[in-house]
């Protein structure tokens, strides 16, 4: 059979990555530290979302969860942004490259029915998330999980991957990540 890493790898570029790579889970950088800048409300999610800490799971249980996976797909996004400052600009590139990572999922899925998915902070599969209205999440079969929220270290990651982690001024990227 065709190497599936390689395949999710094509598609992903396919839907609009600007990059991607395949690394074995082993070799995914983690480290607490990412997960406390998340509970510091470093990108203001915290206790926003339901697919955010203190909600998203322990850092514990999530680390646990991705050693059970075996090889990962690993891919990038890039967006223009009107200027450094363009906040619209950027929640608009999270909400497209969340959609990305949701499709590669649901790609991988066919094959690997447990693969797992991760995308950028905030979940974004909700116009409004439920959660600031004490809502149950409305649609748990699009929630994402952030890197950073599971302790993953996007910087050392992409350097493990040989992606560059930025792509310059006046750009927002945003990783993914698909592990099966």
């Amino acid at each position: 059979r065709r190497d599936p890493a390689l395949q999710l790898m094509r598609r992903a570029l396919a839907r609009g990555a600007r990059d991607a790579a395949a690394i074995r889970a082993a070799d995914i950088p983690l480290d607490r530290a990412f997960r406390a800048a998340c509970e510091q409300n470093a990108c203001g999610y915290f206790g926003r979302c339901w697919a955010c800490p203190p909600d998203a799971g322990g850092i514990d249980e999530l680390i646990l969860r991705l050693n059970g996976y075996d090889r990962a797909v690993v891919f990038r996004t890039v967006r223009p942004l009107a200027d450094a400052y363009d906040a619209e600009g950027m929640r608009a590139a999270a909400v497209a490259h969340n959609r990305l990572v949701r499709r590669i999922q649901k790609s991988a899925a066919r094959r690997f029915p447990d693969c797992l998915a991760l995308g950028a902070g905030g979940c974004h599969g909700c116009k409004a998330c439920a959660k600031p209205e004490g809502l149950p999440c409305r649609h748990p079969d699009r929630q994402l999980l952030s890197l950073e929220a599971c302790g993953i270290s996007v910087a050392e990651l992409a350097a493990r991957c040989g992606l560059p982690y930025g792509a310059g001024k006046d750009t927002v990227t945003y990783f993914g990540i698909v592990l099966f």
